[in-house]
């Protein structure tokens, strides 16, 4: 185990907390799950699995981005990236992610033109000075990806700007905590809510998980000590057997959330059913383009996407709904790093398996 990441001044804070949560006594162990990759990664680099008591469990949950995002997806944008006079402008990350044949990396190798971006509006410039190719933005993330892209997408309507198109695959987490919560093979006490997602959602979103389920889950920053912090008052509800909803990122998510983003979100998208790595089809858990945008849905662009196939010996499937470890997998440290991904959640930095080859100092599977 590495040692705890924690400056001062916070240090003497998180030992007191970190103090104060071992001091709870608990009847039965507890399993808790950051839905976040970013908190899956922060909890890795700060160390913090060494400060909580051992009958507390922290599992990684389907909040990373790239991680939940289909093969199929992948193989769709291989397909476009195939097409004559095409650009893909994606994020850097997915272009590593394993399709059924290989990745978009890969297919930029053999010639197709894939343009890594840092911003949505990247593409859309591209675009505009590229007016004889077709460029094809990946959209993918969730609600706090979704407001940029909108806002983007918005801006090539408002422009009419013909060559620009966005391949969606963008997520909503409620529907999909419904469905994990459902899992009669995924046992959870508590969970962790991604603080950026409840940014721009609010969190009235969220309230179902302990009016419905009788799960307690706290919104979470990204700090050690507000992970911590929203530990303890996951652990406090167990104890007290009432669950609840906690707001423990006040400075930055308010209980109605960013509705000027939501507006701009609901302009240009609609609800979908859409896929998950780990946890299958859910209704309302996707974005689609509106109807009367389709000119700018690459989704409409005729391309033959065969079946998709996944590694047969990977695990991420189910390391996403909290039903293996990353170092249960077989390929976990030996033919999979983050140098040779060959399971998404290997890919990113926020990827449970990425996270445990990069800050814990574990074996691989044998």
């Amino acid at each position: 185990m590495n040692d705890p990441v924690i400056r001062p001044p916070a240090h003497s804070a998180i030992q007191q907390l970190a103090g104060e949560l071992s001091g709870l006594r608990l009847t039965c162990s507890c399993r808790i799950m950051e839905v976040c990759g970013g908190h899956t990664a922060a909890i890795h680099r700060h160390g913090l699995k060494a400060l909580i008591p051992s009958g507390i469990e922290l599992v990684s949950g389907p909040g990373c981005p790239v991680c939940v995002t289909e093969t199929v997806y992948i193989d769709h944008a291989i397909q476009l990236a195939q097409r004559d006079n095409t650009t893909i402008a994606t994020f850097g990350d997915l272009a590593r992610v394993p399709g059924s044949c290989g990745t978009l990396n890969g297919a930029r190798s053999r010639g197709a033109d894939i343009r890594i971006v840092y911003s949505p509006l990247d593409a859309l410039r591209f675009a505009a000075k590229n007016p004889k190719r077709e460029v094809v933005l990946l959209a993918i993330g969730f609600e706090t990806t979704a407001g940029p892209i909108a806002e983007t997408l918005g801006q090539a309507i408002d422009s009419n700007q013909p060559n620009f198109k966005v391949l969606c695959g963008l997520k909503t987490m409620p529907n999909a905590l419904r469905v994990l919560l459902s899992d009669p093979e995924t046992s959870i006490d508590g969970l962790i809510l991604p603080g950026h997602v409840a940014v721009i959602t609010g969190t009235e979103p969220f309230r179902f998980i302990p009016a419905e389920f009788g799960v307690s889950c706290s919104v979470s920053g990204f700090e050690a000590i507000d992970l911590l912090d929203s530990i303890y008052e996951i652990v406090c509800a167990i104890r007290g057997a009432r669950p609840e909803l906690t707001n423990r990122y006040c400075r930055a998510v308010r209980d109605q959330g960013n509705v000027a983003a939501r507006k701009l979100i609901d302009r240009v998208f609609v609800k979908t059913s859409s896929r998950w790595r780990g946890l299958g089809e859910i209704a309302d858990s996707g974005l689609r383009i509106r109807d009367e945008y389709a000119k700018w849905d690459a989704g409409t662009i005729p391309v033959h996407v065969k079946q998709s196939v996944d590694h047969p010996s990977c695990r991420c499937s189910e390391i996403l709904r909290g039903a293996a470890k990353p170092i249960e997998c077989p390929l976990f440290g030996t033919t999979c790093t983050p140098d040779a991904p060959i399971g998404a959640c290997m890919v990113s930095s926020e990827g449970a398996c990425a996270a445990v080859y990069q800050f814990e100092d574990v074996a691989p599977y044998a």
